[in-house]
Order: C-alpha cells, then sequence, then structure tokens
C-alpha cells in the first residue's frame, strides 16, 4: 500500500509536471513574438506611468530628471484635448519639459494635426509654450514639443518658488486652406506620450544677457569616405551614440530612427543625411489613382527628371530633425523623394553658448547647452508603397566643429546627471556607437544609459536564448514526464500480477 499510494503521487507529480510544461511550451511563443516584434518607439526600461488630469486640480506631479509615459486622447468636438500635470519647483532651476507624441503606424494624421506643450503658473499665466505638428508630410511620425519655466534677470512672472503645471494639448486638423478636399479624417485614437524633464542650475554670477556673434555662416564640407555601421535606435532613450565621421544605416518607410551627438562649448554640429536610391518602381498616375491621389490628399505625383520621363515622388518623404540635450526641437528639414539617392544638409548651427538662449531666433536659442544633441530621421510609410517595401540606405555625414571653451559655472547640479555637458565617458561612448535597440544598457546620456535604464523592446536576443533554451528544456521534461509514466505503469501491472 505504502508503493501504492507512492505511485499514485508519483504518477500526481508527473501530471502536474506534464502541464506545466504543455502550459510553459503554449505560453512561451507569445513572449517570443513579442521579442521578434518591437514596438515602433522604445520606451525606457521601468519609465514611470503617469495618467493626465482634465483639469489642474488633482494633478500628478513630474520630478526633474525623470522620463514617463503618458497617453493622449483623439480631441472632442471642441478640436483640442488638455492633460494637466503638476510641478513642484524652487526659485533658481531652470526645468525644460518636452512631450512625444506617438501616433499608432498606420495612423490617419492631417496637416494641423499635433501637439502643444506649455508651462503654467499657478494662476494660469503661460510661462513658456511650444508646439508642433505633422505638416506637408501627413505622415505618423513621432512628434515633440517642449516648453520650460526660466529664472533670469528679465523674468518676473515665472521666477518664484511654488507648483506650476505642465499642460499638453492635442489639436486636430482644422481643415485649413492648405487641407486637401479629398483628404481622409484624422484616425480617432489614443496617442501614447513620452514626457521628459530635466532641470539646469543656477549661475553662480549672472552673466551676459546678449548672444554671441556666430562667426562664419558657411557650412563646412561634410565628412567624406566610406560609412561605418551604426544602426540608430527608435527613440530618444535608444539613440545611437555617434561621433565625428560617416555612418551607414537603414530606415524602413514609416519608422523614424533616432541618433545623438555630443557636441561641447563652443562647438558647432553639422549633418548631412543622404537616403539611397529604392529597389521599388512607381506606379505610373501615382498611388491609388489618377494624378498621384490616394484619397488622402497628401502631395505626391510625378515630377519631370531633367528635363526627360517622368518620374513618381512622395513629398516631404524624408524629415531630418534636430534635439538639443534637454529635447528641445532645434531644426528640422524635410525633402521629397523620387527612388533615386538624395542628399539634405541641415544648416550649420551656431556654437554651443550659454547666452544663445537670449537669441530671438529658435534656432540659435536652442543651442544654449554642451550634451547630447538629438538627431531623428524620418521616412514617410508612402515611400514604401511607391517604390517597395524594405529598408532604404542612409549615410549621415557628421561633423562637430570649433574649439572647445569652458563652460558657464553652475550652482548645484543637473538632473538628469552630467546633462548639459560632454565627458570623457560621452566621447567614449559616442567612438564606440553605444546605444540603438539591440543594446543591453541602454544608449542614454552617458554610454550606458540615462538613469540605468534600457529600452524597452531591447534585449530580444536575449529573449530568443531563453525561448531556444525553454524549448529545449520543455522537451526534455516532457521525454522524462512521459519515461517516468510508463516506468510506473509497468510497476503498478507487475504489481497486480504479483498479488494475483
Amino acid at each position: 500500500m505504502t508503493r501504492h499510494r507512492a505511485s499514485r503521487r508519483t504518477v500526481a507529480g508527473a501530471g502536474a509536471v506534464l502541464l506545466g510544461a504543455v502550459w510553459c511550451a503554449a505560453a512561451l511563443p507569445a513572449t517570443a513574438h513579442a521579442a521578434e516584434t518591437p514596438l515602433p518607439y522604445a520606451f525606457a526600461d521601468g519609465v514611470r506611468t503617469v495618467t493626465g488630469t482634465p483639469s489642474s486640480t488633482g494633478s500628478r506631479p513630474l520630478t526633474p530628471g525623470s522620463t514617463y509615459r503618458s497617453s493622449i486622447k483623439p480631441p472632442g468636438p471642441g478640436g483640442t484635448t488638455q492633460l494637466y500635470y503638476r510641478l513642484d519647483l524652487g526659485a533658481k532651476d531652470n526645468v525644460y519639459v518636452s512631450a512625444t507624441a506617438l501616433p499608432g503606424l498606420g495612423s490617419q494624421v492631417g496637416f494641423a494635426d499635433g501637439i502643444r506643450v506649455s508651462v503654467e503658473d499657478a494662476n494660469g499665466f503661460d510661462c513658456d509654450s511650444g508646439s508642433v505638428r505633422f505638416g506637408a508630410s501627413r505622415s505618423p511620425r513621432p512628434l515633440t514639443a517642449s516648453a520650460s519655466r526660466v529664472v533670469g534677470p528679465d523674468e518676473r512672472q515665472c521666477a518664484t518658488a511654488g507648483t506650476y503645471y505642465v499642460v499638453v494639448e492635442r489639436t486636430v486638423d482644422s481643415r485649413s486652406s492648405i487641407s486637401s478636399p479629398t483628404e481622409k479624417p484624422s484616425t480617432s485614437e489614443t496617442w501614447d506620450l513620452e514626457l521628459h524633464v530635466s532641470s539646469e542650475p543656477a549661475l553662480a554670477e549672472r552673466g551676459a544677457t546678449t548672444p554671441p556673434r556666430t562667426g562664419d555662416p558657411r557650412t563646412p564640407a561634410p565628412p567624406a569616405g566610406p560609412a561605418l555601421p551604426r544602426a540608430g535606435g527608435s527613440s530618444f532613450s535608444t539613440a545611437k551614440a555617434l561621433d565625428r565621421g560617416v555612418w551607414g544605416d537603414g530606415v524602413e518607410p514609416g519608422r523614424t530612427r533616432y541618433y545623438r551627438v555630443p557636441v561641447d562649448w563652443g562647438q558647432r554640429l553639422s549633418v548631412t543625411v543622404e537616403v539611397g536610391g529604392a529597389r521599388g518602381t512607381g506606379v505610373s498616375g501615382g498611388i491609388g489613382g489618377p494624378g498621384g491621389s490616394d484619397g488622402s490628399g497628401r502631395a505626391r505625383g510625378s515630377g519631370v527628371s531633367g528635363g526627360a520621363a517622368d518620374r513618381e515622388y512622395v513629398t516631404s518623404a524624408l524629415v531630418v530633425s534636430v534635439f538639443n540635450p534637454a529635447r528641445g526641437p532645434v531644426e528640422d528639414m524635410d525633402t521629397a523623394y523620387d527612388g533615386r539617392q538624395k542628399s539634405t544638409t541641415l544648416p550649420t548651427l551656431p556654437p554651443v553658448a550659454y547666452e544663445n538662449r537670449y537669441a530671438p531666433i529658435s534656432r540659435v536659442a536652442g543651442v544654449r547647452f554642451a550634451g547630447w544633441y538629438y538627431l531623428a530621421v524620418s521616412l514617410d510609410p508612402d515611400v514604401g508603397a511607391q517604390f517597395g517595401d524594405g529598408a532604404v540606405g542612409l549615410t549621415l555625414r557628421v561633423d562637430v566643429s570649433g574649439e572647445r571653451r569652458p563652460g558657464p559655472a553652475y550652482v548645484g547640479a543637473a538632473r538628469p546627471a552630467d546633462a548639459f555637458g560632454v565627458t570623457e565617458r560621452d566621447e567614449a561612448a559616442a567612438r564606440g556607437g553605444a546605444g540603438g535597440d539591440d543594446a543591453s544598457g541602454g544608449p542614454g546620456a552617458r554610454g550606458e544609459g540615462r538613469g540605468g535604464t534600457a529600452a524597452a523592446g531591447t534585449g530580444g536576443d536575449e529573449a530568443m536564448k531563453v525561448l531556444a533554451a525553454a524549448g529545449i528544456g520543455t522537451g526534455t521534461v516532457l521525454v522524462t514526464v512521459l519515461g517516468v509514466w510508463t516506468l510506473v505503469g509497468r510497476r503498478r501491472a507487475a504489481g497486480r500480477r504479483a498479488s494475483a
């Protein structure tokens, strides 16, 4: 009887193991599928989730030095959707807030669709605001806008310590005169948001408030030579670090690649982006119908190539944007694409200087601190429909020129740490190409990950290794369990024959 009870326990245990193994085998493929299809935008691993509120009452706090994940619903009948978040600030530090809106792949967006970000004081006074919209490209891609609370000699209204509010608004296409009558309405769906908050400490002594002369405005010749491979990331958090040189990558239609370059005080950044020829060919008359109209109202069609044959093209096919270390927009350009190689050069930025913030021109004012400058390259999804699926080759010619100068004397520390400066670790990260979606530690600001976080969607290779090991382990368990079950069954049969 003892042996019989043991046999029952063995069979029961074997059945439990078998069921567990079968459950694991059924569950693991879902994990593998998630690893094989990463999100178009990789949030930082461990990113905090925060929910915006429709009014300032009960709004959730945001802390400088942190990155948050949120979401915003489509606008209602009024044309906008507003969300509030809270900032509790002192009287000395400058605080910068950026919001990146993330429409889903395949979304329909209009010319005037976009977001607006503002920082308000407790009385509703607008300290600063920034907005961005999809514009002529009308392609669903990450949109980033920023606003700040700046303490300075000319700032009075927002210079005191206290409670401030970040307001993120989602705007909708107002059917402006530039909209096409055949344009499809925007997709009604919720957009993910990434919020990033950074703070810059005050100066030890009050300095000049006049922006310096920019010097030679001519754009230097871009670096020459063969391109070395550097695969970009899919977000700010996974941006690939680049040094001065020529770098090669590829971007799929509908996707955005992120890179970052360390630029120190006194230095200036210049970038040339070349897109290679497509493998596919255009369809006569445009996509989806005569005259190059597919019902979206987006400009596309045929153009004359060298005065000879007509060629299909997509306007605003390639959008290139530059952001400063606080993720504030600095410069952007777009170019049409007709399936042949194209080159676009961003206007050379002025040398990095603290006093640039006092300039009336935004592209100069944005180059106000040293650190990682981000480069985002987006390719319109219509390029795939027009010229064939698959990644299109990218060549990035990056130049950082100018003599380094001492930075301003800050009182206190920036948040995130060392956000507004270039360290030896940053330079090493740029030389080694730290970051990217395949990096185990994420890119971040210092090379191993800002705040020690990794990008969501990274570690795909590790997930596949786990899957393979689990698959082998599951197979071994199944074979072992079946063997034990067979042995137990034989012993029970032998026991019954012996009793008989």
